[in-house]
């Protein structure tokens, strides 16, 4: 049974929609209407926004506009701006255009590593080495904050469960390197809580001084119960995307992310602050449809929010 803990300091939002939405869809989402959503995403209260990726335009297409993206925000203070970065030329790109963040991504199990990134951890480890140095030799990235994504942590979808063992072990390396910042990813949605509150509980009590993230997708419908278990051991970051988008196009059966309205409104229904402006977020959520060409998973936006009252009926 999950323990009920006091509430914890206010949770940060990560929104991922504008990288990890985007990557999958079918058509490209024109550069300038990129910009306009990211520009109303950072009025919500989010603590910071993936704005994309700067990998190779032949492996993501959709995110071939990325340094345009970048450059053409506005940056709001109190809202950090993050970028994947999946190699050193991708860290060079994004350190020109002066990014708040730029996030690592390696697999805790090597097929996945193979199917994503062409790389086993090992060799991922090795890369995360050479980019550490070079980020800490660059002249614009002495306030760049440098956080690490293990996907697959939970789960992959070739090998089937990832044992917390072999997920502890590569983040102890990740820590050894000077990162700071881990993402915990849920890949294809194939964690439960209680095997979510067990690895957050143990990272945190191991290493205390690191910021964790979770990331989970919504694809077998426990989205939800994953990030409250998460919370409930002590997690206080979340990734999230809004309306639901997003998936890993190199992982089979992938489906969106947890959905950041949907996470917003059961934490504040839970009396949590999570500085998030509930009400603007569903404003930005309901142009989603239209941005990307078709509906999306996210509920509260189409029920409302749980204290909406209805008029009687008449009989």
């Amino acid at each position: 049974m999950l323990k009920q803990l006091p509430c914890p300091e206010r949770i940060e939002i990560n929104e991922v929609g504008p990288r990890d939405g985007l990557q999958i869809e079918k058509r490209f989402v024109p550069t300038e209407d990129k910009i306009r959503w990211i520009d109303a995403l950072s009025q919500t209260g989010l603590a910071r926004i993936e704005a994309t990726s700067f990998t190779s335009p032949k492996a993501i297409p959709n995110l071939r506009d990325a340094a345009e993206v970048v450059n053409g925000i506005q940056r709001r203070e109190g809202v950090e701006i993050t970028v994947l970065v999946p190699n050193l030329k991708g860290v060079e790109r994004a350190l020109a255009c002066d990014v708040d963040e730029i996030n690592l991504v390696m697999s805790a199990s090597e097929s996945h590593g193979l199917a994503n990134l062409r790389m086993t951890p090992e060799q991922s480890l090795a890369q995360f080495a050479a980019i550490l140095d070079a980020v800490r030799a660059h002249p614009r990235a002495q306030n760049v904050f440098v956080n690490a994504s293990l996907s697959t942590t939970f789960g992959c979808p070739f090998e089937g469960i990832v044992p917390q063992a072999r997920a502890l072990d590569l983040i102890a390396r990740l820590v050894e390197l000077g990162i700071t910042g881990i993402t915990l990813c849920d890949t294809t949605g194939m964690a439960n809580p209680a095997q979510v509150k067990a690895l957050c509980e143990a990272v945190i009590a191991r290493w205390p001084e690191v910021a964790f993230t979770l990331h989970v997708h919504n694809t077998r419908g426990m989205g939800l119960a994953n990030a409250l278990a998460a919370w409930q051991a002590g997690i206080t970051r979340f990734d999230a995307a809004l309306g639901g988008l997003g998936g890993c196009p190199f992982a089979p059966g992938a489906t969106g992310n947890v959905c950041t309205e949907d996470l917003v409104h059961m934490f504040e229904a839970m009396g949590v602050d999570t500085g998030v402006d509930l009400d603007a977020l569903l404003e930005v959520a309901t142009t989603l449809p239209e941005l990307v060409g078709h509906d999306v998973p996210g509920q509260v936006v189409k029920a409302g929010k749980w204290d909406r009252r209805y008029a009687m009926p008449t009989h």
